[in-house]
């Protein structure tokens, strides 16, 4: 076997193998061989075939296999012997340009790069340091008693906090508009729930009003047709209601399913559940920049197979999450094609660097990670064995700790600082 290597292109390479034609004719002859054994022909006994009439009946066919068989092993062992590291299936075409006495083709592919990681000292974290106050406790309490809360009719003005409940009707330049009434309708003030100058029009108003005033919309409202338009609304109030809360005692408690340990054991709780979501934030972030700094300072090309398949994968993965069965109607691969390459790089780079430092799945923190999975279940420690006695579930989860281990080792070998930063700071939504 003969083996000849082209460089096509950053990752792509074309490799022409050639192997004697005598090689192919042995294996042909074998195969008729035993094929005749068995061949059943009208006229011959099972056995008794002439090796002629075999081959003029599978000549051709043990031919077509024989040929596929050799390309496919010879392929394997060429780049065995070139140590050559395809990713994907090659695209084999023979090659009808050799010599007699030859069987030759050529085989295209994509390799790995050679990747060399460097400037791992120089990535900077900063790593947040979380202070969960008693003062937060009391405000996430407070958010659970407001999710209990009832409402009733008061007779007054309405302010913020209040529940308002109203019929309005909007038009456009004197003609209604879809999504433009409602009839009873609750708005607490305060919380966003109309565009600002609706809102706006709703505090300062008692039951049996009735009132006009002029809705700016916004330029990048999702209906064409209101963008950027003022609309003519007119309201009517039918009620106002006060907020009441529900006491702040062991009832509380026991509406949110503590059967023991009354109001400080609910509190225990949601401080508990607190630093559950602040570390799960704080690894997010840490990863977010290891990761950031990682490909900022290890540009990489990466094979176009690779990231295909991630592309597919990702959009496959949104067709599951969107309920969207019919291909047809599955979100455009190009959407996806940018982060399938950043990951595809990402898995690179963190696979080399994990080979580099002989990094192994730390027993412990595996441990750690499937207890932090399980802690949302009432039966956190049972799971958590079934989850550890389950191969296939650890076979998912191992790679997620080696990750993370591999983050730990750039926070530890880069540029690391560390930030304080209160819990409601930390925790509320990006704008």
């Amino acid at each position: 076997m003969q083996v000849t290597i082209e460089s096509t292109g950053t990752l792509e390479r074309r490799m022409r193998v050639e192997l004697p034609a005598e090689r192919i004719e042995k294996e042909v002859e074998s195969r008729l061989v035993r094929v005749g054994k068995t061949a059943k022909i009208k006229g011959f006994r099972p056995g008794k075939v002439p090796p002629n009439v075999v081959r003029q009946h599978y000549g051709s066919q043990v031919r077509q296999e024989v040929l596929s068989d050799l390309m496919g092993q010879s392929y394997r062992d060429a780049v065995q012997q070139e140590n050559l590291n395809p990713v994907a299936q090659p695209r084999i075409e023979p090659d009808m340009t050799g010599s007699s006495g030859i069987f030759a083709y050529t085989a295209t592919f994509e390799v790995l790069p050679e990747v060399k990681l460097k400037g791992l000292d120089k990535i900077e974290v900063t790593v947040p340091e979380i202070e969960i106050k008693d003062s937060d406790c009391d405000e996430m309490i407070d958010n659970l008693r407001r999710q209990k809360a009832t409402w009733k009719t008061v007779d007054r003005e309405s302010a913020k906090g209040d529940r308002v409940v109203v019929d309005f009707d909007g038009t456009l330049k004197g003609e209604a508009f879809p999504g433009g009434s409602g009839k009873e309708v609750p708005v607490v003030l305060g919380e966003g729930q109309m565009l600002p100058d609706f809102e706006e029009a709703l505090f300062g108003i008692k039951a049996g009003d009735e009132k006009s005033f002029k809705v700016k919309f916004p330029k990048e409202y999702h209906a064409e047709n209101l963008a950027g338009k003022k609309v003519d609304f007119a309201i009517k109030v039918h009620r106002i209601e006060e907020q009441e809360l529900p006491p702040l005692d062991d009832s509380l408690a026991e509406a949110y399913g503590v059967e023991e340990g009354g109001l400080d054991k609910l509190r225990k709780d949601v401080r508990e559940n607190m630093e559950r979501e602040a570390a799960q934030r704080t690894r997010g972030d840490i990863r977010e920049q290891a990761m950031s700094g990682l490909l900022e300072a290890n540009p990489v090309d990466v094979p176009r197979a690779l990231v295909e398949q991630e592309a597919h994968s990702m959009q496959h993965e949104a067709m599951r999450q969107l309920g969207i069965e019919d291909h047809s109607q599955a979100p455009p691969i190009e959407n996806f094609r940018e982060n399938g390459e950043k990951r595809v790089r990402l898995s690179l780079l963190v696979g080399q660097l994990i080979d580099d430092n002989n990094i192994q799945v730390d027993a412990d923190k595996l441990k750690e990670r499937v207890a932090q999975l399980c802690a949302g279940y009432e039966n956190a420690e049972e799971m958590a064995a079934t989850y550890m006695a389950n191969p296939q579930i650890m076979s998912q989860i191992e790679p997620m700790v080696l990750e993370e281990q591999a983050v730990e080792w750039i926070v530890e070998n880069g540029k690391k600082k560390s930030k304080k930063v209160g819990f409601q700071d930390y925790m509320k939504p990006s704008a």
